[in-house]
């Protein structure tokens, strides 16, 4: 019997991380899902190595770095039509025994779930906050300016959702690190907005979701480990940029008349700014840490 299921992992120089994926997904489904590689200009081996080892993952090279939902849509478009469920997860995530298979028994109970998430957890055990409410440009602005500073605050607290009780539920918008996407849900909305090159392409699609009538739906029965951060954290002088390039957009594309361009002005003067001091604190705390 052929699997319902296709994965689709976007790898940049994984490392071991990606061997970790792959081994851990074996136990995660009882199905025997083709695994493919969207690689976006891996210098490491890492994804040649796999292809090798792992007789179902195929490798498939975009071409450059085309960004994380552009090369997610791309590897879509490589999967067979008749799949139900596409599952979309970082290199650096690992599966908990079970977990892939809970997701698509939630997803039998939830038939309007465009998408679904696990539990997320941390290297260190603790739960990362991977199930969210879509951020409102003032819910937003305030997680923004005191998210780091005032941890506690109503905004972060409402956007992060940390103090909503563990459960089965529909929320905002879920972490891309691993989603079970509906594959109808995922082509009725073109699926990732590729000019997203990375950061907040999550929450786009959460969002498009909801308002195309479908769920985002947090399934904490099923858990993954997420490393985090293995190729981002190493350049903060060019992804704290992105990210706040990604954040003025998703603003700007729900506030697009002419009379908000005053506010669209705002926001992105505004980002600027934060990118610029975030950056800088990046920086100089790496350079204190290899003092």
């Amino acid at each position: 019997m052929s699997s319902k299921l296709a994965v689709v992992t976007v790898t940049y120089s994984p490392g071991e991380h990606l061997e970790h994926f792959l081994r851990t997904l074996d136990d995660a489904t009882s199905e025997k899902p083709q695994v493919v590689m969207a690689d976006n200009g891996s210098t490491d081996g890492a994804p040649e190595a796999a292809e090798a080892s792992h007789p179902r993952a195929r490798l498939l090279r975009t071409g450059g770095n085309i960004g994380y939902g552009g090369a997610v849509n791309r590897a879509a478009a490589e999967i067979d039509d008749d799949i139900e469920f596409l599952v979309v997860a970082n290199p650096d995530v690992r599966w908990s025994p079970g977990a892939l298979d809970a997701l698509v028994d939630a997803a039998e109970r939830w038939p309007r779930a465009g998408a679904l998430g696990p539990l997320v957890r941390e290297p260190d055990g603790s739960v990362y906050p991977s199930a969210r409410e879509v951020p409102g440009l003032v819910s937003g602005a305030g997680h923004a300016v005191l998210g780091k500073v005032w941890p506690g605050n109503p905004w972060t607290t409402r956007y992060r959702q940390e103090r909503e009780a563990v459960g089965e539920r529909a929320v905002g918008w879920l972490s891309g690190s691993c989603l079970l996407l509906r594959r109808s849900a995922f082509d009725s909305i073109s699926g990732f907005d590729s000019r997203y090159f990375m950061y907040m392409e999550d929450v786009d699609l959460g969002d498009r979701l909801g308002r195309a009538g479908w769920l985002n739906v947090y399934v904490p029965t099923a858990e993954v480990t997420h490393a985090k951060g293995h190729a981002a954290g190493r350049h903060p002088e060019l992804m704290l940029p992105a990210h706040h390039r990604s954040a003025y957009r998703f603003q700007a594309d729900r506030h697009p008349h002419v009379w908000q361009a005053p506010l669209r002005l705002a926001l992105r003067i505004g980002l600027a700014v934060r990118s610029k001091v975030a950056v800088a604190a990046a920086v100089r705390a790496r350079r204190d840490g290899s003092d």
